[in-house]
């Protein structure tokens, strides 16, 4: 066994919501690595939370947003061109409540709403190749049932 393939595969596990509201969809604009790029209201996992809950809370903090889950729309492998491995989960989400007050997480200058067409059109400043994919699997219709994930005691 050579010394690739005795390493452990250890992603970082994200997820992501895909939130929609007359046609548009909530997005953040977040400073990475002196860019500023689009993503959609995403982080990582924190122990002890499921994957549901994770997409809440994240949403709310990056964007004010408090939103309800309503489909899972699928999970995402890739190597960021680091080489860091990623495995996410995107979720359908409806927004609830805003909390115009809330600070957001460091690092997001601002919460805002695009339809589709704006944000494939804005394609060089995604964060990664993982917002689009999501957001073109939702725009076709890709929905699977939250009981599909379980968090096991």
């Amino acid at each position: 066994m050579n010394a690739l393939s005795s390493q452990r595969w250890a992603p970082h596990v994200t997820v992501a919501t895909v939130v929609s509201r007359a046609g548009q969809l909530l997005l953040v604009e977040e400073e990475k690595h002196g860019r500023r790029v689009l993503n959609q209201p995403a982080g990582h996992l924190e122990p002890g939370e499921s994957l549901v809950e994770a997409a809440v809370r994240e949403t709310r903090e990056e964007t004010g947003w408090e939103v309800r889950p309503s489909a899972f729309i699928g999970a995402y492998q890739w190597d960021a061109p680091d080489g860091k491995p990623f495995l996410r989960f995107a979720f359908a989400a409806e927004p609830v409540r805003h909390y115009p007050d809330q600070p957001l997480d460091i690092g997001i200058v601002r919460a805002l709403w695009l339809t589709p067409a704006a944000l494939q059109a804005d394609m060089a400043r995604l964060r990664s190749p993982l917002v689009w994919q999501a957001v073109s699997d939702w725009l076709a219709g890709q929905r699977h049932p939250l009981s599909m994930l379980r968090q096991v005691p």
